[in-house]
């Protein structure tokens, strides 16, 4: 069995599209919305293609009305462009936003999988890197054999006390320096993880035809073109200032 597994396409549906990876099953661990020009299609994609999809925050956002305050970072990206989600979405997409779980358990091959947007304990907002440590005590009790993870926009594949936990990067946005789009593979238990380019410079032409702010225009261009915004390196140390 072949099973792909995406997380965070962010509205990129440049992006999304470039995956071409031959799969059996589909796995998407949340934030489909937010920042990116075409939310709609890239909901419509998890609606049709994703057997097990979970919400991240931004899905949740988007879903219950949220609205965010904020002038930096992804704060002020996720304010500027939550109200152009809206208004793209139609009531199919915002059904299956609000209707999809915090958390999906199944087994896939003989594997037990567990499937959290951010971490066990803190399902939406709880920002963990690549920290061995820090995911033995997340895990602990979960009791599953391959527990997937997204939120951080951060590729890792770690081995923790038995247990594999993947976070397969972010699809539309990543933020790791490499602006390719993230992806993994799971197939005979071994884990792959991807990256493929996409045309990058279509998803700003379709950033700079919206009616977001310049400033908006400008900071989503730099992130999409490097892998992250100019000042990343205080998003990373203070990740509450910025919702993932």
């Amino acid at each position: 069995m072949r099973i792909l597994v995406v997380s965070d396409i962010h509205a990129n549906w440049s992006a999304l599209a470039a995956i071409n990876e031959p799969h059996d099953v589909c796995l998407c661990l949340g934030d489909l919305v937010d920042y990116g020009p075409d939310p709609a299609r890239c909901v419509r994609w998890a609606m049709e293609h994703a057997r097990y999809s979970i919400r991240g925050n931004h899905d949740h956002g988007v879903a219950q009305g949220i609205a965010v305050s904020g002038e930096t970072g992804y704060r002020y990206l996720t304010r500027v462009s939550r109200p152009h989600v809206w208004d793209a979405l139609g009531s199919d997409e915002r059904r299956y936003l609000l209707q999809l779980p915090l958390t999906q358990r199944f087994t896939l091959g003989g594997r037990r999988f567990y499937l959290v947007h951010a971490t066990p304990r803190d399902p939406l907002d709880e920002y963990l890197m690549k920290d061995r440590l820090l995911w033995a005590k997340r895990v602990h009790n979960v009791d599953a054999d391959i527990v997937c993870v997204g939120h951080s926009h951060m590729q890792f594949n770690l081995s923790v006390d038995g247990t594999v936990v993947l976070n397969p990067g972010s699809v539309g946005q990543p933020r790791d320096g490499d602006p390719r789009a993230a992806y993994a593979v799971i197939e005979d238990n071994k884990v792959e993880l991807k990256r493929v380019e996409y045309p990058i410079e279509e998803t700003i032409s379709r950033i700079e035809a919206t009616s977001l702010p310049d400033r908006a225009k400008q900071l989503m261009s730099h992130s999409l073109r490097t892998g992250r915004l100019p000042d990343a390196s205080a998003t990373l140390e203070n990740p509450d200032e910025d919702p993932a």
